[in-house]
């Protein structure tokens, strides 16, 4: 059991930080933020909730160290890999097959975290569900600048929020046991609508 990382105060912590938050991120990616319980949490780290408390602050500061470390996660979506494409509609396939493969690796929980976090939740978490959708929202306009090089900036703004959702229905579909093949069907009509449209030199 780790015990060098240190509270505040300098006193050693009881338990290994950072395998409570890959614990708590697995739960959290599992289950949402309401389907798990303080209890929960405890129970799954060997720890009692003053301790919880003590290195977190409260559950929803857990959830923010969960996200950080789920955003940080090898295997995640690229968006670097979308340089390498020669036109648009390639550009699209390599985006959108790189969310499939995040969303169905098969030593991970399935769907995003992220996509999928909070959507709809109890008043008192709004806050919460503020930062989910401001980080829906930093990820659709990291998309924008990356489909920069292959469209204008307004067909580029309005191509990542299209497919952005597509990467949210993905991600739902992943979490409800769509296979691969299945969700590379959506890869392929996107695509081909993408395709038709510069064709068309819309």
């Amino acid at each position: 059991m780790e015990r060098d990382a240190r509270r505040p105060g300098g006193r050693p912590w009881s338990f290994d930080r950072e395998a409570a938050v890959e614990t708590a991120m697995l739960l959290f990616w599992r289950h949402g933020y309401e389907g798990v319980s303080v209890g929960d949490l405890t129970k799954a780290i060997g720890i009692a909730p003053p301790s919880l408390y003590a290195a977190f602050g409260s559950k929803a500061g857990l959830y923010r160290a969960a996200l950080a470390r789920y955003e940080e996660m090898p295997g995640r979506l690229d968006l670097s890999a979308v340089a390498a494409a020669g036109s648009l509609p390639e550009a699209v396939r390599l985006l959108l097959e790189g969310a499939v493969a995040a969303v169905t690796h098969r030593e991970r929980e399935r769907g995003c975290m992220v996509s999928s976090g909070l959507v709809a939740c109890h008043p008192d978490h709004a806050a919460l569900a503020r930062e989910a959708g401001e980080r829906r929202e930093a990820l659709r306009r990291r998309i924008a600048q990356s489909l920069a090089a292959f469209a204008p900036p307004d067909r580029a703004e309005r191509l990542a929020r299209h497919l952005s959702a597509a990467m949210q229905g993905i991600s739902i579909q992943a979490r409800d046991g769509a296979s691969r093949e299945d969700l590379q069907e959506i890869v392929e009509e996107v695509v081909a609508g993408v395709a038709a449209r510069a064709a068309a030199g819309a």
